[in-house]
Protein backbone atom coordinates (compact mmCIF):
# COMPACT_ATOMS: atom_id res chain seq x y z
CA UNK A 1 0.00 0.00 0.00
CA UNK A 2 1.46 3.62 -0.81
CA UNK A 3 0.16 6.10 1.45
CA UNK A 4 1.03 9.90 0.71
CA UNK A 5 0.84 12.28 3.41
CA UNK A 6 0.64 16.04 1.46
CA UNK A 7 1.56 19.11 4.58
CA UNK A 8 3.26 16.13 6.31
CA UNK A 9 6.01 18.80 8.14
CA UNK A 10 2.71 20.61 9.55
CA UNK A 11 1.55 20.55 13.58
CA UNK A 12 -0.79 17.60 12.45
CA UNK A 13 0.96 16.23 9.35
CA UNK A 14 3.81 15.19 12.12
CA UNK A 15 2.25 12.93 14.37
CA UNK A 16 0.44 10.97 11.11
CA UNK A 17 3.97 10.70 10.12
CA UNK A 18 5.51 8.92 12.86
CA UNK A 19 1.63 6.39 13.19
CA UNK A 20 2.33 5.67 9.23
CA UNK A 21 6.31 5.29 9.24
CA UNK A 22 5.48 2.63 12.39
CA UNK A 23 3.65 0.27 9.13
CA UNK A 24 4.88 -1.84 6.60
CA UNK A 25 3.73 0.14 3.70
CA UNK A 26 5.39 2.28 1.03
CA UNK A 27 4.95 6.37 2.30
CA UNK A 28 5.26 9.64 0.38
CA UNK A 29 5.83 12.27 2.38
CA UNK A 30 5.48 16.03 0.99
CA UNK A 31 5.89 19.48 1.96
CA UNK A 32 7.58 22.74 1.01
CA UNK A 33 10.10 21.65 3.34
CA UNK A 34 11.98 18.22 4.04
CA UNK A 35 9.89 16.11 6.62
CA UNK A 36 11.76 14.32 9.20
CA UNK A 37 11.50 10.56 8.97
CA UNK A 38 11.08 8.58 12.22
CA UNK A 39 14.46 6.77 13.14
CA UNK A 40 12.56 3.87 13.94
CA UNK A 41 10.83 4.03 10.71
CA UNK A 42 9.42 0.63 9.42
CA UNK A 43 7.42 2.13 6.28
CA UNK A 44 9.67 2.31 3.03
CA UNK A 45 9.67 6.74 3.31
CA UNK A 46 10.52 8.73 0.05
CA UNK A 47 10.91 12.39 1.21
CA UNK A 48 9.33 15.41 -1.51
CA UNK A 49 9.61 18.85 -0.72
CA UNK A 50 7.51 20.47 -2.94
CA UNK A 51 5.29 23.92 -3.92
CA UNK A 52 1.79 21.83 -4.40
CA UNK A 53 0.67 24.96 -6.15
CA UNK A 54 3.29 24.00 -9.47
CA UNK A 55 1.30 21.05 -9.32
CA UNK A 56 0.56 17.67 -7.31
CA UNK A 57 -0.45 15.06 -10.11
CA UNK A 58 3.41 13.10 -10.04
CA UNK A 59 2.76 12.93 -6.53
CA UNK A 60 -0.38 11.06 -5.65
CA UNK A 61 -0.92 9.71 -9.12
CA UNK A 62 0.25 6.47 -7.71
CA UNK A 63 -0.99 6.39 -4.24
CA UNK A 64 -3.61 3.67 -2.66
CA UNK A 65 -4.24 6.52 -0.07
CA UNK A 66 -3.73 10.35 0.06
CA UNK A 67 -3.86 12.14 3.60
CA UNK A 68 -4.54 15.63 2.45
CA UNK A 69 -3.81 18.37 5.47
CA UNK A 70 -2.34 20.85 3.11
CA UNK A 71 -4.44 24.70 4.33
CA UNK A 72 -3.46 28.11 3.65
CA UNK A 73 -4.47 30.79 6.02
CA UNK A 74 -3.04 34.44 7.07
CA UNK A 75 -1.00 33.01 10.45
CA UNK A 76 -4.28 32.17 12.05
CA UNK A 77 -7.50 30.75 11.07
CA UNK A 78 -8.65 33.07 8.49
CA UNK A 79 -8.03 34.20 4.91
CA UNK A 80 -9.10 37.27 3.23
CA UNK A 81 -12.40 37.64 1.03
CA UNK A 82 -10.86 37.18 -2.98
CA UNK A 83 -7.41 36.23 -1.40
CA UNK A 84 -7.10 34.10 -4.83
CA UNK A 85 -3.89 32.22 -3.49
CA UNK A 86 -6.22 30.86 -0.87
CA UNK A 87 -8.94 29.43 -2.47
CA UNK A 88 -5.85 27.76 -5.08
CA UNK A 89 -4.54 25.94 -2.10
CA UNK A 90 -7.96 25.23 0.01
CA UNK A 91 -10.03 24.25 -2.55
CA UNK A 92 -7.68 24.30 -6.19
CA UNK A 93 -5.18 21.46 -4.60
CA UNK A 94 -8.26 18.95 -3.38
CA UNK A 95 -9.84 19.25 -6.99
CA UNK A 96 -6.09 18.19 -8.15
CA UNK A 97 -6.03 15.19 -6.05
CA UNK A 98 -9.14 14.15 -7.55
CA UNK A 99 -8.34 14.52 -11.02
CA UNK A 100 -5.26 12.94 -10.27
CA UNK A 101 -6.37 9.95 -8.91
CA UNK A 102 -9.24 9.26 -11.64
CA UNK A 103 -6.93 6.32 -13.48
CA UNK A 104 -6.30 4.57 -10.32
CA UNK A 105 -7.97 0.86 -10.97
CA UNK A 106 -9.43 0.76 -7.26
CA UNK A 107 -10.82 4.04 -6.02
CA UNK A 108 -8.16 5.35 -3.89
CA UNK A 109 -8.83 6.78 -0.37
CA UNK A 110 -8.78 10.52 0.19
CA UNK A 111 -8.80 11.78 4.07
CA UNK A 112 -8.96 16.10 3.91
CA UNK A 113 -9.06 17.66 6.73
CA UNK A 114 -12.01 19.96 7.99
CA UNK A 115 -13.13 22.10 10.70
CA UNK A 116 -16.02 22.28 12.65
CA UNK A 117 -16.41 25.87 12.09
CA UNK A 118 -17.61 25.33 8.54
CA UNK A 119 -21.12 24.57 10.53
CA UNK A 120 -21.00 28.60 11.40
CA UNK A 121 -23.21 29.90 13.99
CA UNK A 122 -25.09 26.48 14.69
CA UNK A 123 -28.22 27.26 17.21
CA UNK A 124 -27.11 24.92 19.66
CA UNK A 125 -23.62 24.54 21.15
CA UNK A 126 -23.61 20.74 20.92
CA UNK A 127 -22.85 19.74 17.50
CA UNK A 128 -22.66 16.22 15.65
CA UNK A 129 -21.90 16.89 12.20
CA UNK A 130 -25.76 16.94 11.06
CA UNK A 131 -26.37 20.43 11.00
CA UNK A 132 -27.12 22.58 8.33
CA UNK A 133 -23.63 24.32 7.12
CA UNK A 134 -24.00 28.20 6.98
CA UNK A 135 -19.92 29.27 7.25
CA UNK A 136 -19.13 33.01 7.90
CA UNK A 137 -15.68 33.47 6.65
CA UNK A 138 -13.62 33.07 3.16
CA UNK A 139 -11.45 29.80 4.70
CA UNK A 140 -14.38 28.07 6.18
CA UNK A 141 -16.20 28.33 3.20
CA UNK A 142 -13.33 27.16 0.91
CA UNK A 143 -13.36 24.44 3.23
CA UNK A 144 -17.06 23.21 2.49
CA UNK A 145 -16.24 23.98 -0.85
CA UNK A 146 -13.73 21.17 -0.84
CA UNK A 147 -15.22 18.70 1.27
CA UNK A 148 -18.03 18.71 -1.40
CA UNK A 149 -15.50 18.25 -4.36
CA UNK A 150 -14.82 15.33 -2.19
CA UNK A 151 -17.91 14.20 -1.45
CA UNK A 152 -19.12 14.40 -4.99
CA UNK A 153 -16.00 12.49 -6.16
CA UNK A 154 -16.84 9.72 -4.02
CA UNK A 155 -20.82 9.62 -5.25
CA UNK A 156 -18.92 8.94 -8.99
CA UNK A 157 -16.64 6.56 -7.84
CA UNK A 158 -13.81 8.12 -8.38
CA UNK A 159 -12.14 8.05 -4.38
CA UNK A 160 -13.56 6.88 -1.15
CA UNK A 161 -13.09 9.87 0.30
CA UNK A 162 -13.48 10.94 4.18
CA UNK A 163 -13.21 14.45 5.67
CA UNK A 164 -12.98 14.79 9.41
CA UNK A 165 -13.92 18.13 10.83
CA UNK A 166 -11.07 19.05 13.42
CA UNK A 167 -11.99 20.97 16.63
CA UNK A 168 -9.83 23.37 18.54
CA UNK A 169 -6.23 21.39 18.51
CA UNK A 170 -3.28 21.65 20.74
CA UNK A 171 -0.03 19.84 21.28
CA UNK A 172 4.11 19.50 22.11
CA UNK A 173 4.51 21.63 19.10
CA UNK A 174 5.48 24.39 20.79
CA UNK A 175 4.78 26.39 17.58
CA UNK A 176 1.12 25.81 17.25
CA UNK A 177 -1.99 25.53 18.69
CA UNK A 178 -3.50 28.59 21.70
CA UNK A 179 -2.20 25.86 24.95
CA UNK A 180 1.15 27.04 23.11
CA UNK A 181 1.25 30.45 22.14
CA UNK A 182 -0.61 31.11 25.95
CA UNK A 183 2.12 29.11 27.84
CA UNK A 184 5.14 30.94 25.72
CA UNK A 185 2.83 34.28 27.08
CA UNK A 186 2.89 33.33 30.88
CA UNK A 187 6.43 31.54 30.29
CA UNK A 188 7.39 35.50 29.39
CA UNK A 189 5.39 36.73 32.63
CA UNK A 190 2.56 38.41 30.55
CA UNK A 191 -1.17 38.18 31.10
CA UNK A 192 -3.17 35.91 29.24
CA UNK A 193 -5.82 37.61 27.23
CA UNK A 194 -9.17 36.44 26.42
CA UNK A 195 -11.57 38.84 24.00
CA UNK A 196 -14.58 38.01 26.35
CA UNK A 197 -15.14 36.86 30.12
CA UNK A 198 -13.90 33.27 29.77
CA UNK A 199 -17.34 31.78 29.81
CA UNK A 200 -16.79 31.12 25.48
CA UNK A 201 -16.11 27.05 25.74
CA UNK A 202 -14.33 24.85 23.17
CA UNK A 203 -13.89 21.55 22.95
CA UNK A 204 -10.22 20.87 22.58
CA UNK A 205 -8.55 17.66 21.44
CA UNK A 206 -4.81 16.70 22.00
CA UNK A 207 -2.87 16.36 18.99
CA UNK A 208 -1.98 12.60 19.42
CA UNK A 209 -5.46 11.80 19.60
CA UNK A 210 -6.37 13.74 16.42
CA UNK A 211 -3.48 11.66 14.67
CA UNK A 212 -5.45 8.30 16.32
CA UNK A 213 -7.86 9.93 14.01
CA UNK A 214 -6.69 9.98 11.12
CA UNK A 215 -5.68 6.57 11.72
CA UNK A 216 -8.72 5.02 12.27
CA UNK A 217 -10.25 6.16 9.64
CA UNK A 218 -7.60 5.23 7.05
CA UNK A 219 -8.44 1.95 8.40
CA UNK A 220 -12.03 2.19 8.45
CA UNK A 221 -12.09 4.02 4.99
CA UNK A 222 -14.70 1.90 3.45
CA UNK A 223 -17.35 2.38 5.83
CA UNK A 224 -16.97 6.02 6.44
CA UNK A 225 -16.50 6.98 3.08
CA UNK A 226 -18.49 9.56 1.55
CA UNK A 227 -19.45 11.79 4.95
CA UNK A 228 -17.99 14.30 6.98
CA UNK A 229 -17.10 13.43 10.70
CA UNK A 230 -16.82 15.70 13.36
CA UNK A 231 -14.33 15.00 15.94
CA UNK A 232 -14.14 16.24 19.71
CA UNK A 233 -13.80 15.21 23.08
CA UNK A 234 -17.91 15.73 23.82
CA UNK A 235 -17.00 18.32 26.91
CA UNK A 236 -16.58 22.47 26.34
CA UNK A 237 -14.36 23.88 28.54
CA UNK A 238 -14.51 27.39 29.20
CA UNK A 239 -11.63 29.30 27.77
CA UNK A 240 -10.68 31.05 31.31
CA UNK A 241 -10.61 27.62 32.41
CA UNK A 242 -8.00 26.61 30.15
CA UNK A 243 -5.85 29.71 30.51
CA UNK A 244 -5.76 29.33 34.00
CA UNK A 245 -4.39 25.39 34.17
CA UNK A 246 -1.44 26.79 31.91
CA UNK A 247 -0.99 29.96 33.78
CA UNK A 248 -0.68 27.67 36.94
CA UNK A 249 1.57 24.72 35.10
CA UNK A 250 4.06 27.36 33.60
CA UNK A 251 4.12 28.73 37.18
CA UNK A 252 5.05 24.88 38.40
CA UNK A 253 8.04 24.86 36.36
CA UNK A 254 9.44 28.41 36.85
CA UNK A 255 8.42 28.78 40.53
CA UNK A 256 6.79 32.25 40.25
CA UNK A 257 3.11 32.95 40.70
CA UNK A 258 0.53 32.21 38.07
CA UNK A 259 0.22 35.18 35.69
CA UNK A 260 -3.10 37.05 35.41
CA UNK A 261 -6.00 35.85 32.69
CA UNK A 262 -7.72 39.38 31.59
CA UNK A 263 -10.14 40.22 29.25
CA UNK A 264 -9.40 42.61 26.56
CA UNK A 265 -11.17 44.43 23.94
CA UNK A 266 -11.66 42.42 20.83
CA UNK A 267 -9.46 42.94 17.86
CA UNK A 268 -10.99 44.18 14.36
CA UNK A 269 -10.57 40.35 12.96
CA UNK A 270 -12.91 38.75 15.47
CA UNK A 271 -15.81 36.63 13.58
CA UNK A 272 -18.84 35.87 15.13
CA UNK A 273 -17.68 32.02 15.85
CA UNK A 274 -15.19 33.65 17.92
CA UNK A 275 -17.61 33.57 20.40
CA UNK A 276 -19.79 31.19 20.14
CA UNK A 277 -19.42 28.05 22.67
CA UNK A 278 -18.85 24.95 21.12
CA UNK A 279 -18.69 21.15 22.25
CA UNK A 280 -18.64 18.27 19.31
CA UNK A 281 -20.40 14.69 19.57
CA UNK A 282 -17.97 12.61 18.07
CA UNK A 283 -20.71 9.31 18.34
CA UNK A 284 -21.05 9.14 14.51
CA UNK A 285 -16.85 8.77 14.03
CA UNK A 286 -17.16 6.43 17.26
CA UNK A 287 -19.64 4.09 16.30
CA UNK A 288 -17.76 3.23 13.03
CA UNK A 289 -14.38 3.32 14.16
CA UNK A 290 -13.87 3.26 18.26
CA UNK A 291 -12.10 6.06 18.42
CA UNK A 292 -12.12 8.38 21.58
CA UNK A 293 -9.60 10.60 22.97
CA UNK A 294 -7.40 9.50 25.19
CA UNK A 295 -5.84 12.44 26.41
CA UNK A 296 -7.35 14.77 29.00
CA UNK A 297 -7.14 18.30 29.34
CA UNK A 298 -4.71 18.21 32.18
CA UNK A 299 -2.60 15.61 30.81
CA UNK A 300 -2.35 17.99 27.56
CA UNK A 301 -1.88 20.88 28.90
CA UNK A 302 1.01 19.54 31.35
CA UNK A 303 2.76 18.16 28.30
CA UNK A 304 2.84 21.04 25.99
CA UNK A 305 3.95 23.31 28.28
CA UNK A 306 6.78 20.92 29.47
CA UNK A 307 7.29 21.32 25.26
CA UNK A 308 7.18 24.73 25.85
CA UNK A 309 9.82 24.93 28.62
CA UNK A 310 11.76 22.67 26.42
CA UNK A 311 11.98 24.76 23.68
Amino acid sequence: MRVVVLGASGFIGTGIVRALAARQIQLRLVARRPTPVPGDSVAEVEVRAADLRDGVADHVADADAVVHLVAYTDGGWRVADGDTTAERVNVGLLNDVVEALRSRPTPPVVLFSGTETQVGLADRVRIDGTEEDKPLSAYTRQKLAAENLLKDATSDGVIRGVSLRLPTIYGEQGDRGVVAFMARKAFANEPLTMWHDGTVRRDLVFADDVTAAFIAALDHADALAGRHYVLGSGVGVPLRKVFELVAAEVAAVTGQPPVPVVSVPPPGHMEPTDLKSVEVDASAFHSVTGWTTQVSLEEGIRRTVAAVAGG
